[in-house]
């Protein structure tokens, strides 16, 4: 695969690939959620269950008038019942990527997590991946958590760097560049996740992630410009060339994935790892277009 730089480079892939996924939809009864199946189906890339949580509407008609056999609807009582029937239907092999609309994200997740029918894969850690496109920056970068794991464990760190390369190595980045992120250069005793960094770089220098650099702690200018890593007299493949930025906590991750969108103009796409298919779960703040691309991840992701 070709280094896919920004999300027109995504999406022109996906075109290319002329491999539409099903997509199971829990309570798509929203004009964002109905602009990204209008778009889906325009581009090509996916196919549609709209498993609503209310009476037949006239909704679906419209769509089903455009769109014919590429979109079907499932109709449940309530909410949590179609979260449920969306959750069986990717479980069961009906779809590849689970999609939520308009639904609650904990209601959604009690489904996702159900020991007995969910689709947390056993022994798996969830968490939560964005693929940001930033103009000022010199390619597309990943960063995690900044939706799921609160403050993360060292078992935690290692399944989110692996979540974080392994989106970095399906948009066609052979090695990734990963940053661990902190205030600053130092291991402290007073921030325990530099402790976890620190055991993170000694396996990672044993090979135990496989092929990826992995460097830190850093801060994110320091990951992302190498001018500011060669004033600090630092060097390493990582230093102003990250491909993944890992937070020390859900805290600073959330707050750089809004400030890049407030302020930097950048175009995000995420979802949810650790799961048995890919489950996309926009924030209710996201615009239509990154929902879109959200949704293009979760398709490519399962290519």
């Amino acid at each position: 695969m070709k280094n896919i730089k920004n999300f027109d480079d995504l999406l022109e892939h996906l075109r290319n690939a002329r491999q539409r996924k099903n997509v199971a939809v829990a309570c798509p009864a929203d004009s964002h959620t109905h602009y990204v199946v209008k778009r889906a189906l325009d581009e090509g890339i996916a196919d549609f269950i709209l498993v609503y949580g209310a009476p037949e509407t006239t909704e679906f008609e419209n769509i089903r008038k455009t769109y014919g056999s590429h979109v079907n609807a499932i109709y449940m009582s309530e909410p949590d019942d179609a979260a449920r029937k969306a959750v069986e239907i990717v479980r069961n092999g009906e779809a590849d990527v689970l999609m939520k609309g308009t639904i609650n994200t904990d209601n959604l997740l009690r489904a996702v997590l159900d020991k007995n029918k969910g689709l947390l894969l056993p022994g798996h850690v969830l968490s939560h991946v964005t693929l940001a496109y930033i103009p000022t920056y010199n390619k597309m970068i990943t960063f995690s958590d900044a939706a799921v794991v609160p403050r993360p464990t060292l078992e935690q760190f290692e399944a989110i760097i692996g979540y974080a390369s392994a989106v970095c190595k399906d948009i066609g980045t052979a090695c990734p560049k990963v940053a661990l992120i902190h205030c600053t250069e130092k291991t402290s005793d007073k921030f325990a996740h530099t402790i976890s960094y620190a055991e993170i770089k000694r396996k990672a220098a044993e090979g135990a992630y496989g092929n990826i650099f992995i460097d830190g702690p850093m801060d994110v200018k320091t990951a992302c410009d190498s001018e500011s890593g060669n004033i600090k007299g630092m060097s390493s493949p990582v230093i102003g060339n990250a491909d993944a930025l890992i937070f020390p906590n859900i805290e600073s991750g959330n707050v750089f994935y809004k400030t890049i969108t407030q302020f930097a103009g950048a175009t995000t796409a995420g979802m949810l790892c650790g799961t048995t298919h890919p489950v996309v779960v926009a924030s209710r703040a996201d615009s239509c277009e990154s929902k879109f691309y959200s949704l293009a991840l979760g398709v490519i992701k399962n290519n």
